[in-house]
């Protein structure tokens, strides 16, 4: 039985990997926006095997609120074995290039808020003495595109700030993964034209992450043959990359 925290506790995602730990009658905080949503996804958590779940109403751009829900963690649940951060939403690019103000509060959201959790998480961890954190960037964070790059961006510094941390916990014995996946079928993801062949489900990403945790993997690309496209892309010169549309 682990005492889990998540962070984006009704993202399609995070959900998904709840379920798989609730059969392992794990206990929980699942903290997010909606409160409906959140009683939900308890019930759903109990009625799978859940051996308790708590929940906690929290917009993580609050950063005032980051160290109350923490504590509250630490109180109810007196120990963390595994962190999920599943916070991010998926930013309108043509608003981002004509609304610097859009932009800087997209990026605030999806970079520099969830860097300012994991800093204290980490630091919750690292007096804890052990546990893991998962962290859900993005393959967007490999190279800037200009379908995306301002999403993109965000994602490339929670993964750098997240391999430093990681590099800081290991003498903690605390445990980082980086997760990367490719293309989800989630609420974020509707409405865009993907290729199929490449749409991963949830659950199938669910199942990688908590390989990973097991294996004590660093970085997880998810599907696994996201690795090897990503290599490919990044490799091309820059001179050729810009003048491709993706």
């Amino acid at each position: 039985m682990n005492n889990i925290l998540i962070i984006g506790g009704t993202s399609a995602i995070a959900t998904a990997c709840a379920r798989l730990w609730a059969e392992q009658h794990s206990r929980f905080m699942l903290v997010g926006r909606n409160a409906e949503k959140l009683q939900q996804t308890a019930a759903d958590l109990q009625a799978r095997g859940a051996t308790e779940v708590q929940t906690h109403i929290l917009d993580l751009d609050d950063l005032d609120g980051h160290a109350a829900m923490l504590e509250r963690t630490q109180q109810l649940l007196q120990r963390i074995d595994i962190a999920l951060v599943a916070h991010g939403s998926l930013p309108d690019q043509p608003m981002c290039e004509r609304d610097p103000d859009y932009a800087v509060r997209a990026f605030t959201s999806n970079g520099l808020n969830v860097i300012a959790l994991l800093t204290r998480l980490g630091n919750l961890m690292e007096v804890q003495g052990g546990g893991s954190i998962a962290v859900i960037s993005s393959v967007a964070g490999e190279r800037g595109r200009p379908s995306n790059y301002l999403y993109g961006s965000a994602k490339a510094a929670v993964s750098v700030f997240c391999s430093g941390l990681r590099a800081r916990l290991f003498k903690s014995n605390v445990h980082l993964l980086t997760i990367k996946p490719g293309f989800v079928d989630t609420p974020m993801t509707q409405g865009l034209a993907l290729p199929g062949l490449l749409l991963a489900q949830p659950d199938r990403v669910a199942r990688d992450i908590l390989s990973a945790l097991q294996k004590r993997r660093l970085t997880l690309y998810t599907p696994w043959f996201w690795a090897p496209i990503m290599a490919v892309i990044k490799s091309i010169p820059e001179f050729a990359f810009k003048r491709l549309s993706l």
